[in-house]
Order: C-alpha cells, then sequence, then structure tokens
C-alpha cells in the first residue's frame, strides 16, 4: 500500500531561538573645544626669515653696494689729489718728493707721501651700533630702522718704512673711521684733527668733495705728527730677535693723536 505524500517528507528542523536584542549603548556627545579669540597662534617660521631677508639682508646688500661706490670714488679722489700734490711739490720743491697712490685690492689701497704711509680699507661686513652711538638717536634716522646700518672704511697711518722694511712690531693709528648707509651718505669720527660733521646724517652727502676733504684732513693729521724718539733707558738693550725681525732700536713713534666722536 503507497504511503502518503505528507508521510513522505522529511521532518521540519526545530525553529532555533533568537538570540536577545543586545542593549544599545548611548553615544557619547561630542565634546568642542572652542579657541579662545585672543590665544595667538605659534608664529610660521618661514615667514619669519623670509621677512628678516627681506627687510634686514636686503638692506645690507644695499648698504655694501653703496660703500663700494664711496670707495672707489674714494680711490679716484686720492689718485688725482696726489696727481696735483706732485705737480705742485716737484716744481717748487725737490723732485725727489715723491706721492704715490698704490693700489692693493679692491677694498685696499695706499697714500705714500714722506715718511708717512696711509692705509685706506674698507670693511667687508654691515655693522650697527648701540643706541646711544652719534647719530642714531636723530631723526633722520629714527625715520627709517635701514639707516640704523653701516658699511665702514677705515684710515690708518703707518710709517712708511715700517711696510718697508717688514717691521712688524711697529704701531698703526687709526685717523678716522667713515660710515656709509643705505641712503649713500656718510657720518665721519676720528681724531680732532680731521674736519668732522655733526650727528646729524640728513645732509651729509657721499659726493667727491666730502671725500677729497677726509683725504686732505687725513694727511695734513699725519704730516703734522711727528715722530718722536724714545728715551734713551729703552732702548739700551736689544735681542737678537729684534735684530732678525729687521726692528730698528731707535725707531720712533708718533704722538698727539687725540681721538673724538665729535667736532670739537
Amino acid at each position: 500500500m503507497a504511503k502518503s505524500a505528507a508521510s513522505s517528507a522529511p521532518p521540519t528542523p526545530p525553529a532555533k531561538p533568537k538570540p536577545a536584542a543586545r542593549a544599545k549603548a548611548p553615544r557619547a556627545k561630542a565634546v568642542v573645544v572652542q579657541t579662545p579669540v585672543n590665544e595667538e597662534l605659534p608664529p610660521d617660521r618661514l615667514n619669519l626669515i623670509a621677512q628678516g631677508l627681506r627687510e634686514k639682508s636686503g638692506a645690507k646688500q644695499a648698504i655694501f653696494r653703496a660703500t663700494q661706490a664711496a670707495f672707489t670714488l674714494l680711490r679716484q679722489v686720492s689718485q688725482q689729489l696726489c696727481l696735483e700734490l706732485t705737480q705742485k711739490v716737484t716744481a717748487n720743491t725737490d723732485a725727489s718728493v715723491k706721492i704715490d697712490c698704490l693700489p692693493v685690492n679692491e677694498m685696499e689701497f695706499h697714500i705714500r707721501f714722506s715718511g708717512d704711509l696711509l692705509v685706506f680699507v674698507m670693511h667687508s661686513n654691515i655693522v650697527t651700533f648701540p643706541d646711544d652711538f652719534g647719530p642714531l638717536n636723530t631723526p633722520y634716522v629714527e625715520a627709517d630702522f635701514r639707516r640704523r646700518f653701516f658699511g665702514h672704511i677705515m684710515a690708518y697711518n703707518f710709517m712708511a718704512d715700517s711696510i718697508r722694511y717688514q717691521r712688524l712690531n711697529d704701531p698703526g693709528y687709526l685717523l678716522g673711521r667713515l660710515l656709509i648707509n643705505i641712503d649713500s651718505h656718510y657720518f665721519l669720527e676720528g681724531v680732532q684733527q680731521l674736519e668732522l660733521p655733526g650727528h646729524d646724517m640728513s645732509a651729509s652727502t657721499v659726493t667727491a668733495e666730502s671725500l677729497r676733504l677726509f683725504v686732505e684732513s687725513a694727511m695734513i693729521a699725519a704730516v703734522n705728527n711727528d715722530l718722536i724718539a724714545p728715551p734713551l733707558p729703552e732702548i739700551q738693550k736689544i735681542s737678537v730677535k729684534q735684530k732678525l725681525e729687521n726692528q730698528q732700536v731707535s725707531r720712533g713713534s708718533k704722538v698727539g693723536f687725540s681721538f673724538t666722536a665729535q667736532q670739537v
């Protein structure tokens, strides 16, 4: 006897119990931290560096070029002055008196006359000074911070024989320091024999006339400051080192230079 269709169907598996629903955790509320309005953000260092390069380094390059131009003009003025002096001296006095303007390099030249040697040196760096330095407190400088920086040209006086015979211990004397700013204005400080301007640089522009006055004043100061022989007790003994280094026992030294930063 055939089985019924119901009896031939496979048995239905029992239903699996449904897992209990998990309780949902409450969501944490986002905390928004508000930056106070008056709190400053850290500075952008690259921008600070770039700003410094634009404002200060660019100004120093311009000052160096202005100083270089002034030094070139100073050399030309000195060459012309030496030529005029040679013609004047040899025509009226002794033809053996030599006045020479001697180039050394792009940042140094010499003027040799009689027994004196003037050494003009342009420094390669740009400098500034403390706030109480002469021209820094003037309205002209305070109007532009770039005017606080200077290129400088030094004028030294040596005995000509000190260089000729390489007497390395012989002294030299600073006669003057010429400071040049970004506007090609100058400030001169030095010995009282120089014709020094006042502290206000606003009207002191670098010209051929002002530089010639500087050189002429330096030459006058050197000529009028004669060598003074040392006292006898100071030259009673000489070392072998002094003899081998070609140092004369009785070499003189100059006295009488009085240095001041202001015109007296």
